[in-house]
């Protein structure tokens, strides 16, 4: 076998090096495939069961008509013409009260789980005035006609609805699909009791509901004064949305938390008025998500997150390993310059191979198992094969033992770094530091020119034919 020269060799090395990249970036976009193929499960699960939640209401609302006498046309053709407005008249609770508690459903989809939930509620909202119910006449001479007041509730997504009851002036009325919102059409609602105009002030509800949900449950603060306490088992959650809770208690055995709002510090009452004011009648078009004047609310909650998905580490261990195989070349260029031996450029690519097939094992045994196992398993793996292979070429097993030994070194401090994502950059940086301050002390006697010349010398003497091998590549 022919022998390398130092430029030849260090070109073989980099081709090898180029190679390697290209495998970690097959394994970085198979993680992304896999991450996608996580998020069409979770489209899948919230299509067949609900999306993620929001809830808004209690509220009321009342239709309401009013028609008048115009005379129109000239001389003989001039006659009395019957014209009609209609409109909603909607009110926000002064005060409400949401107590809450979310459980954990997951849901499978082949070997995906998508964390679904079913919160328990018990909403209590009290009218203090329910003057903004009582209609006005626009037209001198006009008759005003309004149906009962009904309170409705809005969730994002109605399959999710297992249950509801409503109580309202002390009676429990019979419960109603939609909510006759304009543009919360989704819900449930009842009739308040009939009665000569309005049920007396102040008027307190009490609503209990059972709720399915995916992925995020969320609440909109559509009273003078809001508060909202929700507790779950999930050690895990994500407070999202316009508002962070005022309170909040999070442990290994799940989380409290409590937000308190006013209207001053939100438009949510406002929105909620406004869509219910902008009430489709016969022949209008009822407004659509799609459009760009679409009714948004503010709202607040928690999402329920996985904190440690397999495939966001998976993806930033990956973004780690061009660096992995390079510190893996250095010790193996360090052990071949300080003991005098050669190593082939084949040889080197079967070291970074075993380094990059880490990360394929990491990400397909972390699919199956928790994450860490999946990372121990991985890194015992590859580092005995390292090890074992090691002490052939670099000939000796105490040689391989200790590269095996920096090897897993390395694994550690990777695992270091996914764990403290916010001290990564400082963690890495001493990383690198040591690895260099390593290389310069090992290296500090050594004469690169004698090194270099000893090198050119022995590429350029002639091979004996057919004389065998040594271990490792060396004649």
């Amino acid at each position: 076998m022919p022998k390398f020269p130092a430029l030849g060799k260090a070109l073989a090395v980099g081709g090898v090096l180029l190679a390697l990249t290209m495998a970690l970036q097959s394994v970085s976009t198979l993680v992304s495939e896999r991450e996608e193929r996580l998020r069409e499960a979770e489209r899948g699960v919230a299509d067949s069961l609900a999306a993620q939640q929001l809830l808004v209401g209690p509220a009321l609302q009342r239709r309401c008509s009013e028609t008048w006498s115009v005379l129109k046309g000239e001389g003989k053709e001039r006659k009395a013409v019957v014209e009609r407005r209609e409109f909603v008249l909607a009110s926000a609770p002064a005060a409400l009260t949401v107590s809450a508690e979310a459980a954990i459903e997951p849901r499978y989809r082949g070997i995906f789980k998508v964390n679904a939930y079913a919160v328990t509620a018990k909403l209590h909202a009290r009218w203090t005035d329910l003057a903004a119910l009582r209609p006005t006449a626009e037209h001198a001479g006009s008759e005003l006609h309004c149906d009962a007041a009904a309170l409705f509730v809005a969730v994002g997504d109605a399959r999710g609805i297992r249950s509801a009851t409503i109580e309202a002036a002390g009676e429990k009325l019979a419960v109603l699909p939609g909510t006759g919102h304009a543009i919360l059409a989704r819900g449930f609602h009842a009739l308040l009791p009939a009665t000569a105009d309005l049920p007396a002030a102040p008027l307190s509800a009490e609503v209990s509901l059972v709720l399915a949900g995916t992925g995020a449950l969320s609440f909109a603060p559509i009273a003078d004064d809001t508060r909202v306490e929700l507790r779950s088992a999930w050690p895990h959650p994500s407070f999202a949305g316009r508002f962070l809770p005022s309170q909040r208690q999070v442990g290994d055995q799940g989380f409290v938390a409590m937000w308190q709002l006013s209207a001053l510090a939100t438009s949510a009452p406002r929105d909620l008025l406004a869509g219910a004011a902008s009430c489709p009648v016969a022949g209008q078009t009822r407004p659509t998500a799609a459009d760009g004047n679409a009714h948004r609310i503010e709202s607040f909650g928690v999402r329920f997150i996985d904190p440690v998905s397999t495939y966001v580490l998976s993806d930033r261990a990956t973004k780690y390993g061009l660096l992995f195989i390079a510190l893996t070349f250095v010790g193996v260029a360090l052990v071949e310059v300080l003991r005098r031996v050669r190593v082939h450029p084949l040889q080197y690519l079967l070291f970074g191979s075993a380094v990059a097939m880490f990360f394929l094992l990491l990400v397909s045994l972390g699919e199956h198992i928790a994450f860490h196992w999946a990372y121990l398993s991985a890194s015992a793996a590859c580092t005995l094969l390292l090890a074992f292979y090691g002490s052939f070429v670099l000939h000796g097993w105490r040689a391989g033992s200790v590269f095996g030994v920096a090897i897993a070194a390395l694994y550690g401090a990777l695992f270091l770094l996914l764990q403290l994502e916010q001290d990564a950059l400082v963690l890495g940086s001493l990383l690198l530091f040591a690895v260099l301050a390593s290389v310069m002390v090992a290296t500090r006697r050594i004469d690169w020119y004698a090194l270099i010349d000893n090198l050119r010398r022995g590429s350029a003497a002639a091979e004996p034919p057919g004389k065998p091998a040594g271990p490792g590549g060396q004649r």
